[in-house]
């Protein structure tokens, strides 16, 4: 049996595309595909089971497609991916083992020292070395540079090298707060096949028709997100609808991250339409930049900044991960029991309650970064290794000292009752800082800043929120109050 293959192709969970990675020059005649559910990545840590439920299910239905396309296909469980390799060799002889680079340091080196040959990871737009090479020339690390930068390579959106509309740019335009008495429209649902329903049984979980499990569903997800959802996607994008828990966010990200569609076909999609007509800038722009701007731009930095970058804590952070990360119903703040409930449902919210509820609470209330991080990884969908480790290190709670973003993205309740609409029902008041009804990210935010003045003082993206101390009458009373909020929230009163 073993002459019969000349390769074993390995496709990790993540690397979902027949067109890309290792796949791409794959024989049916002389090549073996081997996929791994290893007990490693679905017992090792508690995942939500959701995200499990979606990683699983979509690596089945890859392996069944890639047998209906005459491979020869081993879905293998194993204590390990190595253990898989190994017995897939035990089974058809020592044969090479290729793949395309790994997404993660840790698989990258448990591969290698295998013996598994790579193949350049084409599952991004820039590579790896082009990233490195433009990293390299610059003093700051600056997204905005990168973005533009391969905007123009890329010819997307871009006229004899200059932007369409005159603007790099439209953030300024996308900041609205959540509407009042807005019509979202309904959400695609996902209706569950034999796979699926196999996959929910070993969980002991019923999934939400939020996630599609193949390529066919993540196509359609795209096709709906443009006729649905790109013209109006930009002005709400910042916001956090009490009513809404999508607004207009593509839902798009997992099915990227495991390769089941390529960051091209995706800005593609959006180019057509916009000139197409009826799609203003501001929106297709916006949701261009998180594609081809933020998702590379994360993804080079994680491979440019190297493995120890995740071990990073530079304001010493050290409090446990709060309860009520691990069950909405322990704390009385409706922004944040809201935001966790979501994420307990579908393993999934956007980018803003990510940043400027959770990670925010994480920055202000000193909690380890690693633990953050962990968390993060385990409950999210979309959470890559490389995703998370740039994203919660460098810009959630400012562990790097700023190598990523200049400034931490702390805030006060104005900023959530500004943009959020969870204050009005909520048991604290966003305009107090002391008092037992005083909002806890009001408290903990100036309190932050009283921890850390002098580091930030330095800062001058900081230093005009540092001077501001200086003008509280109340900050004795402030550091007693947030004293007393970092033990309520440790104890799961608050």
């Amino acid at each position: 049996m073993a002459a019969k293959f000349e390769r074993i192709v390995y496709v990790p969970f993540d690397h979902l595309n027949f067109d890309r990675g290792a796949l791409k020059a794959a024989d049916p005649a002389s090549d073996l595909v081997v996929l791994v559910e290893s007990k490693r990545m679905t017992e090792g840590r508690p995942w939500h089971k959701e995200r499990l439920f979606f990683l699983i299910s979509a690596a089945r239905h890859f392996a069944a497609e890639a047998e209906a396309r005459g491979y020869t296909v081993r879905y293998l469980k194993a204590a390990t991916t190595i253990h898989g390799l190994t017995a897939a060799r035990k089974e058809f002889g020592e044969l090479p083992i290729v793949c395309a680079e790994p997404s993660s340091f840790r698989q990258f080196a448990q591969l290698k020292e295998f013996g598994v040959q790579f193949v350049e990871n084409d599952l991004f737009l820039t590579s790896r070395t082009d990233f490195a090479l433009w990293a390299g020339k610059q003093k700051r690390f600056v997204m905005e540079n990168f973005y533009r930068a391969q905007r123009v390579r890329l010819g997307i959106l871009v006229v004899s090298g200059e932007p369409v509309g005159g603007r790099w740019n439209y953030d300024a335009e996308n900041r609205l707060p959540p509407p009042k008495n807005y019509v979202w429209p309904p959400h695609l649902e996902h209706e569950r096949d034999a796979i699926d329903k196999e996959v929910e049984t070993e969980l002991g979980h019923t999934a939400t028709k939020t996630w599609a499990t193949t390529r066919a569903g993540a196509l359609k997800q795209l096709d709906y997100f443009i006729e649905r959802h790109l013209a109006e996607f930009g002005p709400y994008e910042d916001a956090i609808a009490a009513d809404e828990w999508a607004l207009h966010h593509s839902l798009l990200s997992p099915y990227m991250n495991v390769g089941l569609l390529h960051a091209s076909e995706v800005v593609d999609a959006a180019v057509a339409a916009f000139a197409r007509g009826g799609y203003p800038i501001e929106s297709v722009e916006a949701f261009v930049r998180q594609i081809i701007g933020w998702r590379e731009y994360i993804n080079g930095m994680y491979w440019f900044l190297g493995e120890e970058y995740r071990e990073l804590n530079g304001l010493a952070a050290n409090r446990e991960l709060l309860p009520l990360f691990n069950d909405s119903s322990k704390t009385k703040m409706e922004c944040v029991r809201s935001v966790v409930a979501d994420v307990e449902k579908r393993a999934w919210v956007h980018h803003i309650p990510r940043l400027m509820v959770l990670s925010n609470l994480a920055l202000i209330t000193g909690t380890n970064p690693q633990q953050f991080l962990d968390w993060m990884r385990e409950q999210f969908i979309d959470a890559s290794e490389w995703v998370m480790v740039p994203n919660v290190i460098g810009m959630a709670v400012h562990a790097d000292g700023g190598k990523l973003m200049t400034k931490p993205y702390a805030a006060g309740g104005a900023y959530l009752n500004r943009m959020t609409q969870s204050c009005k029902g909520c048991f604290y008041d966003p305009k107090k800082r002391v008092g037992e009804d005083a909002c806890p990210f009001t408290t903990l935010y100036w309190d932050f800043l009283d921890r850390h003045a002098e580091t930030f003082s330095k800062n001058h993206r900081m230093s005009q929120q540092v001077f501001g101390l200086k003008r509280l009458t109340d900050l004795p009373e402030l550091r007693m109050r947030a004293k007393q909020v970092l033990k309520g929230l440790d104890e799961a009163t608050i």
